[in-house]
């Protein structure tokens, strides 16, 4: 029988964890300006940790929704929007510390933000949004940087969304 490679995401404090299990869909840097602004309102709560990366990106690893489970802390769930059509970015009220974002409906992935894993997270494997160049500004070299969303990543994307339709 193949065990399940387990995962506890938990809040600074540790009043909130969340559980993931199974492998990741991909763990990608997001630099588009909801992300780069949504980082940035959370960051600015009282105390609350750093969340954009030295490159201005919000580190993400994506799961497939199935395989999130919430085990403690879920009263202390605050989030906010950057806009009305933005997603909604969730953070630990009890030391604000950024989670997870919710995407809305029919999205069949959660967004965990790497920083909260207690265990070693997968390294970054891709940048995304990312338009250093138009900025001015030099890439990083951790991982490739991509203007928009690559192939590669909207086909794991969609093995996912297989995968999950076939319970696999």
């Amino acid at each position: 029988m193949k065990t399940q490679q387990v995962q506890i995401a938990s809040c600074a404090c540790g009043q909130v964890e969340i559980e993931t299990t199974g492998s990741p869909i991909v763990c990608s840097a997001c630099h588009c300006s909801d992300c780069h602004e949504g980082s940035k309102q959370i960051e600015s709560l009282p105390n609350a940790p750093l969340v954009l990366d030295q490159y201005g990106g919000t580190q993400y690893v994506l799961y497939r929704k199935d395989r999130i489970k919430h085990l403690k802390g879920l009263e202390f769930h605050k989030s906010l929007k950057v806009k009305e059509a933005s997603s909604r970015r969730v953070y630990a009220a009890c030391c604000n510390s950024f989670l997870f974002l919710d995407l809305d409906n029919p999205m069949h992935w959660v967004p965990v933000y790497r920083g909260r894993f207690q265990n070693e997270a997968p390294h970054v494997q891709m940048r995304i949004n990312a338009e250093f160049k138009k900025e001015g500004k030099t890439p990083p070299t951790d991982a490739p940087s991509f203007p928009g969303y690559p192939l590669r990543f909207i086909a794991r994307l969609v093995w996912a969304k297989f995968s999950m339709a076939l319970h696999i």
